[in-house]
């Protein structure tokens, strides 16, 4: 059986393209980067743990993400940031689970799901390197991430959000069941009625029949697509 072919992504400092597990190796030496850390460092201001995460599908290699997250920034924003670039269309619930502990976000009135944590705490307190992370969006049609934590460096942060995207997959591509050509769009009737993948071109989505489950949904950069009600965009916050 072929191997599946690797998505590959750029990495945001000198362009290189590559697969995940290269730019996770890459982004350790890559010279633009070094170059980049050595100018922030010289600038005022206290140092601080900063750390590299690898965040991927679960189940689906074909998505992932390279960032740097200051130690200051808390799990919250780190959430955040996922839903903003990959996961929220409904406003659920969202969860990381960190050895025994489930951190959860607080209600208005300060309660949280059980026993679980607040999500209002510093990553520098629980990351290290090695450390894997799993997190769920939606507890209904779950997304599940895993998170690790690649490495950590002392010295100033590259920007002033508390994360940074260092690279991410490009767009898996995709073929059209109608024709073999790029598929844009994706029907959810074809996948739960007629067990088709539901991959559509503009042309073939155009007039294509969709009664029970409403219009096809566009195809965006993200593991969601096509769960709940999520259409994208699938951009970084900042």
């Amino acid at each position: 059986m072929a191997r599946k072919k690797q998505t590959r992504g750029t990495c945001a400092f000198c362009g290189r393209e590559m697969t995940k597990g290269g730019l996770s190796r890459h982004l350790a030496t890559c010279p633009q980067r070094q170059e980049a850390t050595i100018k922030a460092n010289a600038q005022r201001g206290r140092n601080q743990t900063i750390y590299h995460l690898q965040v991927q599908d679960a189940w689906n290699g074909d998505y992932w993400l390279h960032l740097e997250i200051r130690g200051a920034a808390t799990l919250e924003e780190l959430d955040h940031y996922l839903r903003a670039i990959w996961l929220e269309c409904c406003g659920h619930l969202s969860a990381f689970t960190i050895g025994y502990t489930t951190y959860t976000q607080l209600f208005d009135d300060g309660f949280s799901l059980g026993n679980d944590a607040s999500m209002n705490i510093s990553v520098q307190k629980l990351f290290e390197p090695g450390l894997q992370i799993p997190y769920e969006y939606d507890f209904g049609t779950t997304s599940e991430l895993l998170i690790k934590v690649v490495a950590e460096r002392k010295g100033k942060p590259l920007t002033k959000h508390p994360i940074m995207l260092m690279a991410r997959n490009q767009a898996p591509v995709l073929e059209c069941q109608e024709c073999g050509q790029p598929a844009a769009w994706l029907c959810m009737e074809c996948i739960y009625e007629e067990d088709e993948p539901g991959l559509l071109c503009d042309k073939h989505a155009e007039k294509h029949p969709h009664d029970e489950y409403g219009e096809p949904v566009p195809l965006v950069n993200s593991p969601r697509t096509g769960m709940c009600a999520y259409d994208g965009p699938a951009e970084p916050p900042y």
